[in-house]
């Protein structure tokens, strides 16, 4: 029974650190992200269709590795600007985890 309610008390801990890991994902993509890439990450805004921005649900993207994905984040690519120095490590890693929920939700 001891064993059962520790495994449940770790099993709980993982879920919720998750969804808060994907909440604050969530909250730096709509501040920082969400103007080019929308806030469903198609990219469909005046900004990301001026720019031609890849769908991020798309496969082209989600195929991509979590290091690429941070090393576009961090350091930017084409009119992309790096965040590295504005977001934390964790902060990136958090943007990419909600990228990844993104594509879930297509």
């Amino acid at each position: 029974m001891k064993k059962k309610l520790v495994l449940f008390a770790i099993v709980l801990f993982a879920l919720t650190t998750s969804f808060s890991f994907a909440q604050d994902g969530a909250t730096t993509f709509k501040s920082k992200c969400a103007i080019c890439h929308g806030p469903d990450g198609s990219g469909k805004t005046p900004m990301g269709e001026k720019l031609k921005i890849l769908d991020l649900r798309s496969a082209d993207v989600q195929k991509l590795s979590d290091a690429e994905l941070t090393q576009i984040v961090a350091k930017g690519k084409d009119k992309m600007p790096a965040y590295d120095g504005k977001l934390t490590k964790e902060q990136i890693d958090q943007v990419i985890a909600h990228i990844r929920e993104l594509a879930k939700k297509k």
